[in-house]
């Protein structure tokens, strides 16, 4: 860890931290906290893949959908409007509308193939958004002149590492130019984030061996044909499954550096709490 100590994170004069753990449990309002202190450079992992890795596709996808309005086709062939996602911190729909749902087209579902496709190019669009970690700390400090960083991860990132491995090439790298740190949900937590999903269902991503999994189950537990899959009524019998899926490979993760929970987060409402929190978790794994 690039802080071995409570005492090296208190006196290093940069800061770097990296946030992962279910979605839903604190890592935004953190990271938005420590932006709005002034000192802080937050790097959103998920408004870098729908600008950078994933904005064209998104933006080429909503012009596939307005060809098929005569109005707007003819406007968009003499170029006479512009289409362009507005992807924002604090409002993310755009990738999750784009990755969608699988099942019954009339029901606002994909082919089970182009689910697939959609879910490849997240996955290869996270990885490379990750990857350019380094390269924003170096850029917020030269550029913006920001003395501390924070990585704001999404919650599928731990489908695409290995913290059981300690040659996993994505988490030697993050761990060289952040602090790796884990928020932890309780169980009650995880209920109330399957209530909430329950009643706004919403697309996420999944590992590409548990999406082929859960899809073969659904399909013999329902008696039902591909085509003939409600969308949501999918993605919430997945979700639980989801989560009991991660919760692992998250243990694992949290090996490469500290661990705070949930509830500590929330009562966090300043930096100097937030400084001393860490502190706090640095001190209980020395």
């Amino acid at each position: 860890m690039i802080y071995p100590s409570a005492q090296a994170w208190r006196d290093a004069t940069h800061k770097r931290v990296l946030f992962f753990g279910m979605s839903g449990l604190g890592k935004t309002h953190l990271s938005n906290m420590l932006r709005e202190s002034g000192d802080w450079f937050h790097y959103s992992i998920d408004y870098r893949i729908g600008t950078r890795y994933m904005g064209e596709l998104i933006a080429d996808n909503a012009k596939a959908h307005a060809m098929k309005v005569p109005f707007l086709r003819d406007l968009l062939l003499t170029d006479s409007i512009y289409i362009g996602s507005n992807i924002t911190f604090d409002n993310l729909a755009p990738v999750s509308t784009y990755l969608g749902k699988p099942g019954d087209p009339d029901k606002g579902g994909f082919p089970i193939d182009e689910y697939r496709r959609r879910q490849e190019q997240f996955r290869h669009a996270e990885i490379a958004a990750l990857q350019d970690t380094a390269h924003f700390i170096t850029r917020a400090g030269q550029l913006y002149g920001y003395p501390h960083f924070v990585c704001d991860t999404g919650g599928s990132i731990c489908e695409w590492v290995d913290g059981n491995d300690p040659d996993d090439p994505l988490l030697n790298e993050l761990s060289r130019h952040c602090l790796l740190i884990h928020i932890e949900g309780s169980e009650a937590h995880t209920k109330e984030l399957i209530r909430r999903f329950d009643r706004a269902p919403k697309p996420m991503a999944y590992q590409p061996e548990f999406l082929d999994a859960a899809w073969d189950e659904y399909l013999r537990e329902n008696n039902v044909q591909a085509d003939e899959v409600d969308p949501d009524a999918f993605i919430r019998w997945t979700y639980a499954r989801a989560l009991a899926h991660r919760q692992p490979r998250y243990e694992a993760m949290a090996r490469w550096g500290v661990t705070i929970t949930a509830d500590e987060v929330a009562a966090t409402l300043d930096t100097d709490a937030f400084e001393t929190l860490i502190a706090a978790a640095l001190a209980r794994r020395t």
